[in-house]
């Protein structure tokens, strides 16, 4: 039986360009800018000085906020300085620039064979908990909710499921994916410390059935753990969105304002299990990441292990650089992710994809398509997975009727994107709710709209 969630869309998957591509050495920058957020929480100050000489790993932001998590250097060089730079996300924030030294080592995956006969009874909880902090580990597939917090655990709401998301459900991105198959002794290493330090009795691991290789070897690897099961889900975005991933995996719904952790459960995505399990066993931060470089716009995708901080352009360059007929860039997937303009970008520990679109992949964001009235055809409502009327909320929005648009659960939108994919009329819904957010949080403020 394949499990899923009401709702979701099916757009095209875009996988076949890099699902059979290895993951191979990123290019070697010259310059890298190190984000001083990179994560939910608190922005890190500098642990850093112009002139500086840093070495791979060493810390080069820090905040002794509970919700943050440290910035580490990925290359050998030194700080030429601390300046604004383009985040995904925020626009301009903070970085450690780095001018990479000549005698740089280009830095290497774990060897796998430190994770062959892996024996969790070798590391405490709190030894788990320390690497994750230590190292600088956040939840890697989008949102970077720094893991040590999300795993400590809490006497008050203790932790009983770890659920392993390893759906990979936004198209083209195969990251997460070349890591089962290439990594998996080191994945299924980091599914037992996470299991352990969070205290979890039970582990899930959710992979979409578009996946028969992965689920094959993972259903063998999990074969001689009791606790750990694999289950199988119906290929539909956003199935890797935690709400929906547990409510297909479990059965439950977490209810609107409440998160995972409140329930008893923990997520964590494939990268992120991968990355833990580096740090615990070696020591070594989170400093490097296999990004997917794909799209019709790439004349070379393939997935690279890049360092954190490498820039959109030196990635796009070292797959070939972009096609004559690219329209567009984007940080992230094609439903979540976001359009950029300054390929100067620098990537975070949650880039998992940079992809260059040409206009007929762009689809239903057609240029030069002309947006016409709704024809009330609730087709939103039907896609909408966590149940909304992404209508409703984007006219109230608007007509500047924030008010309506509370009333209709505007905060309990997850930015999916399905509702304007499936709009007749071309309506960019998703883009009013997330501009009432934004319009929200500066009244909160009493900041000028």
């Amino acid at each position: 039986m394949k499990f899923t969630f009401r709702g979701g869309v099916h757009p095209p998957e875009g996988k076949e360009l890099t699902e059979n591509c290895a993951i191979a050495a990123g290019p070697a920058p010259k310059q890298v800018s190190i984000l001083l957020s990179q994560h939910i929480g608190a922005i890190c100050e500098p642990a850093a000085e112009k002139k500086q000489e840093v070495k791979i790993g060493d810390v080069v932001g820090n905040s002794e906020a509970f919700v943050s998590a440290k910035v580490h250097s990925s290359v050998n060089g030194i700080v030429k300085d601390i300046a604004l730079r383009s985040h995904p996300v925020l626009g301009r924030v903070n970085g450690v620039i780095i001018d990479v030294s000549p005698d740089n080592v280009t830095k290497m995956p774990a060897a796998q064979s430190l994770f062959t006969d892996f024996d969790i009874n070798k590391y405490s909880e709190q030894a788990i908990l320390d690497a994750m902090g230590n190292c600088g580990i956040v939840g890697m597939g989008g949102a970077g909710f720094p893991t040590k917090v999300k795993a400590i655990p809490n006497p008050k709401s203790p932790k009983e499921t770890l659920v392993i998301n390893a759906c990979e459900c936004e198209p083209y991105i195969t990251c997460d994916y070349r890591v089962i198959l290439e990594w998996t002794d080191q994945f299924m290493a980091g599914v037992l410390l996470m299991k352990k330090g969070s205290g979890c009795s039970k582990c899930y691991i959710g992979i979409e059935d578009n996946k028969p290789e992965a689920i094959r070897i993972l259903k063998e690897k999990t074969s001689r753990h009791a606790d750990v099961e694999v289950t199988v889900l119906k290929t539909k975005y956003p199935q890797g969105s935690e709400r929906q991933l547990i409510n297909a995996v479990l059965g439950k719904i977490i209810p609107t304002g409440q998160i995972p952790p409140m329930a008893g459960i923990v997520v964590c995505n494939v990268s992120t299990a991968a990355a833990v399990a580096e740090a615990v066993v070696t020591g070594a931060p989170l400093t490097h990441r296999v990004v997917t470089v794909s799209g019709r716009g790439i004349k070379k995708p393939g997935n690279y292990y890049a360092p954190i901080g490498i820039s959109a352009q030196e990635l796009i360059d070292h797959a070939g650089g972009l096609t004559d007929d690219a329209v567009k860039v984007i940080m992230g997937g094609p439903m979540m992710g976001f359009a950029i303009g300054d390929l100067t970008t620098p990537t975070t520990k949650t880039t998992g994809s940079i992809l260059a679109l040409t206009a007929k992949e762009v689809g239903k964001a057609k240029f030069g398509r002309v947006q016409t009235n709704c024809i009330r055809c609730g087709r939103c409502l039907d896609a909408c997975p966590e149940r909304l009327n992404p209508t409703k909320i984007a006219h109230a929005v608007k007509a500047d009727m924030l008010d309506v648009a509370q009333d209709t659960y505007i905060t309990a939108c997850m930015e999916c994107g399905s509702c304007s994919y499936v709009c007749p009329a071309n309506i960019e819904l998703t883009g009013y709710i997330k501009t009432g957010k934004i319009l929200l949080a500066r009244k909160k403020k009493n900041l000028p709209a």
